[in-house]
C-alpha cells in the first residue's frame, strides 16, 4: 500500500529528459540538471513519460519513503522546466541590496556593510535596490539561500523593519502605554 503522493505519477513536460544510472537519477531540462540519490526502498519505472514511484514491500518505512522520494523527483523536474524564484522586499531607512559580481552587498543598518556570497548554482537580481530575487533550478537551494539572507535581519514586530519575503506578513505590535 504505497502512500497518497507515490501513487500519482509525473508526467514529463516536454523537454525534459530523465535518466538511470544503478540508483541516481538524472533529470535535464531547459533551464539545468539535477541528479538524486534514489532511496533503496523505492523502485522508479519511466513508461510512456510518466515516472511511477513503488515501495519495496520487504522494508520499513518504504511507503513514506516513496512518496518523499516522488515529491522531491517532481520538485527536480519542475525546476529544470520552469524554475523557482523568491523576492525579498527590504524595509527600512537605508537598507539596499546590490549585486556586484559573485557577492550580494546588503546595507542593513549595521555599522559595516553585509557581504552575502552567492552560491553556485543560484543568480540573485535586485531589480530595485530595496528588491532581491533568488533564482534557481533547485528548490531547496532556492529556499534556503533566501532563507539565509533572510537572517541577517529579519522582521522585527513594533516598526517591521527588516528583509521579508514578498508576501509575508509580519504581526505589529503596539508600543507600552504610560
Amino acid at each position: 500500500m504505497a502512500s497518497r503522493v507515490a501513487r500519482k505519477p509525473i508526467e514529463l513536460p516536454k523537454g525534459v529528459e530523465v535518466s538511470f544510472n544503478d540508483k541516481n537519477i538524472h533529470v535535464k531540462g531547459s533551464k539545468g540538471a539535477l541528479d538524486l540519490k534514489i532511496h533503496d526502498a523505492v523502485n522508479v519505472d519511466l513508461n510512456d513519460n510518466l515516472l511511477t514511484f513503488t515501495p519495496v514491500e520487504s522494508m520499513d518505512n518504504s511507503d513514506a519513503l516513496s512518496g518523499t522520494m516522488r515529491a522531491i523527483v517532481n520538485n527536480m523536474v519542475t525546476g529544470v522546466s520552469q524554475g523557482y524564484e523568491i523576492k525579498l522586499i527590504l524595509i527600512g531607512v537605508g537598507y539596499r541590496a546590490q549585486v556586484s559580481g559573485k557577492v550580494l552587498n546588503l546595507t542593513l543598518g549595521f555599522s559595516h556593510p553585509v557581504n552575502f556570497p552567492i552560491p553556485e548554482g543560484i543568480t540573485i537580481e535586485t531589480p530595485s535596490q530595496t528588491e532581491v530575487v533568488v533564482k534557481g533550478v533547485d528548490k531547496q537551494l532556492v529556499g534556503e539561500t533566501a532563507a539565509k539572507i533572510r537572517r541577517y535581519r529579519p522582521p522585527e514586530p513594533y516598526k517591521g523593519k527588516g528583509i521579508r519575503y514578498h508576501d509575508e506578513n509580519v504581526q505589529r505590535k503596539e508600543t507600552k502605554k504610560k
